[in-house]
C-alpha cells in the first residue's frame, strides 16, 4: 500500500520488517555489540490478490542474526523455526524446507554475462517458476534480453535436485556448494536434517538476498510458502551504511493458521476466566469491584458483571467462559462480613469471610 499523504510525501504501509531492522542497526552503529540476535512480531500490509493463506493485512514473526558471516547463523535460524513447528505438533512428515544459494544461480548467470541489475530482474522472474508455466517464464526472461542459450542454461540449473548435481555443474570448490554442504552438516548436528531438501529453484524474489535462501513448505502441496528467508549481506549498504553480514526469516500468521486447521492442531483458546463476581444490588457494586481487585491482586483471572443482570444470565456467562467459581455479593452476607462463593464444578456453595479471600 503506497500513496501520497496530505503533505505531498510518498509513503507506504510497512510491507515487511527487515528494512526497519537495517535502519535500527545503522542508527545504533558501534554502540550495538556484535553479533546481535533480533526478533519481532509486527503488523504488515501488502496490496495483493487475496487467496487462501494470503491477506492484505497480517502479522509476521521475524528473526535475524547480524554480524555472523558464517553459515552457522542460517543453521541457528532454521533450528528456531523447526523448534516452533515441533512445539505446535507439526513434524517433518508435514513440513519441509527447500534450500538453495543465490550464489549458485549467480554463478550460472555470470557464465552467460548476466550481472548487476539484470541479475536482480532475472531472480524476480525465476522466483515465479512454481506459479507460472514454463512458456511464460521463457517469455519474461526474453523480455529481459536473456538469449535462448542462457534461458536454457538457467532453466536447466533450476532443475538441479541434489548437491551432487550442483557440484558436478559448478565444481566441488564452488562457494555456493561449500556453504550448502556445511548447512546440511550443521542440520545433522541440530537434528533437523530430515526437514531440509536442496532445491535450486528457490531463489526468493527480493533483490537483497546474497547467499543461502530457504522456504518452508507443506508436503501436501496445498498451501503457498509458510515462511522464508536467507542471507542479505549488502542490505545496509542500500541505506547508505557499511556492508554487514546479516540473515533472517519472515514467518506470517496466515499460512500457518491454515496448516494448523488442516491438521486439526489449531487450539481452541478459552478466555481462561477463573472467577466471576456479581453484585445482587446496585448499591453493592463498589464492594463487588473491591472483591474483584483483591482476587486479581492474587493473580486470579476475574470477570466482573458490569450491568444489572439476572442470575440466569450470570450462570450462562460462567458456562461460556468456563469459570471455576462465582462470587455473589449480597446484602445479607456482606453485612455479616461474608461473600457467597459457589464452586461451579461441584455446584457446592459456602459463605466465605472477607478476610479469607
Amino acid at each position: 500500500y503506497n500513496f501520497e499523504d496530505k503533505g505531498s510525501r510518498r509513503v507506504a504501509l510497512r510491507p515487511e520488517l527487515t528494512p526497519s531492522l537495517a535502519r535500527l542497526i545503522l542508527q545504533l552503529g558501534s554502540r550495538q555489540p556484535m553479533p546481535a540476535k533480533w526478533y519481532a512480531i509486527g503488523q504488515c500490509w501488502r496490496y495483493e490478490r487475496m487467496t487462501r493463506g494470503r491477506r492484505r493485512e497480517h502479522y509476521q514473526w521475524n528473526m535475524d542474526i547480524v554480524g555472523v558471516a558464517e553459515v552457522t547463523a542460517e543453521a541457528e535460524l532454521l533450528a528456531a523455526v523447526v523448534h516452533f513447528f515441533r512445539s505446535v505438533g507439526i513434524d517433518c512428515d508435514k513440513v519441509g524446507f527447500k534450500v538453495s544459494n543465490r550464489k549458485l544461480l549467480q554463478a550460472v548467470l555470470e557464465s552467460y554475462g548476466i550481472v548487476g541489475d539484470q541479475f536482480t530482474q532475472v531472480c524476480i522472474v525465476v522466483d515465479k517458476i512454481d506459479k507460472l508455466p514454463r512458456e511464460k517464464i521463457v517469455e519474461e526472461l526474453a523480455a529481459l534480453n536473456v538469449n535462448e542459450e542462457a534461458v536454457d542454461g538457467i532453466l536447466g540449473a533450476l532443475t538441479l535436485s541434489s548437491l551432487e548435481e550442483a557440484e558436478k555443474l559448478l565444481g566441488a570448490d564452488n562457494e555456493a556448494v561449500l556453504e550448502l554442504r556445511q548447512l546440511f552438516q550443521l542440520a545433522e548436528g541440530y537434528g533437523y536434517a530430515d526437514w531440509l531438501q536442496f532445491d535450486a529453484s528457490v531463489v526468493r524474489g527480493l533483490a537483497y538476498y546474497t547467499g543461502i535462501v530457504f522456504e518452508g513448505f507443506d508436503r501436501a502441496g496445498e498451501l503457498r510458502a509458510i515462511c522464508g528467508g536467507g542471507r542479505y549481506d549488502r542490505l545496509l549498504a542500500t541505506f547508505g551504511g557499511t556492508e554487514q553480514p546479516m540473515c533472517g526469516f519472515g514467518f506470517g500468521d496466515a499460512v500457518i493458521v491454515e496448516l494448523l486447521k488442516d491438521n486439526n492442531l489449531l487450539p481452541e483458546l478459552s478466555s481462561n476466566i477463573e472467577d466471576i463476581v456479581v453484585a445482587l444490588d446496585e448499591d453493592l457494586r463498589p464492594q463487588a469491584v473491591s472483591v474483584a481487585s483483591k482476587l486479581r491482586a492474587q493473580g486470579r483471572k476475574v470477570d466482573v458483571v458490569l450491568q444489572a443482570k439476572k442470575m440466569k444470565w450470570v450462570f450462562k456467562q460462567a458456562d461460556r467462559v468456563m469459570a471455576k467459581r462465582l462470587f455473589v455479593i449480597g446484602k445479607t452476607e456482606w453485612e455479616k462480613g461474608c461473600i457467597r462463593v459457589k464452586n461451579l464444578d461441584t455446584r457446592e456453595e459456602e459463605d466465605v469471610p472477607l478476610d479469607s479471600l
